[in-house]
């Protein structure tokens, strides 16, 4: 009888040592990628951050302006009611001047700043 011999070649066994590790790499790879660019990844967070920055400086602006406004409602309250300040803002928002005052309306000059009187 003739026997017939077995020929083994390695390379499967290769295959198989060389499928685990690139199964790896390649899931490594996928998470890295979703930890920079996906969307609660590294570069959506720095772009919330600038936002959270933009809006917490447009909140201090707001919160400046506010302040001011009621400081000047404070001041026309009927408690606390300065005439002369009050006749100076009707003034100003109406247009209107003193029987005896002379008004004097002034051109502008270019590249001179305009100080309030």
């Amino acid at each position: 009888m003739d026997s017939y011999a077995v020929i083994r070649t390695s390379e499967p066994l290769r295959l198989r040592q060389a499928l685990i590790p690139f199964v790896c790499i390649v899931v490594l790879g996928y998470f890295a990628y979703h930890a920079v660019y996906g969307q609660h990844g590294f570069i959506s967070w720095l772009d919330i951050q600038n936002r959270i920055d933009t809006l917490e400086h447009q909140l201090a602006e707001v919160e400046a302006k506010r302040e001011q406004l009621d400081r000047q409602v404070a001041l026309l309250r009927p408690e606390s009611l300065d005439p002369d300040l009050l006749d100076e803002r009707a003034r100003a928002a109406l247009g209107y001047g003193g029987p005896n005052e002379v008004v004097i309306f002034l051109e502008p000059q270019p590249g001179r700043m305009q100080t309030p009187r």
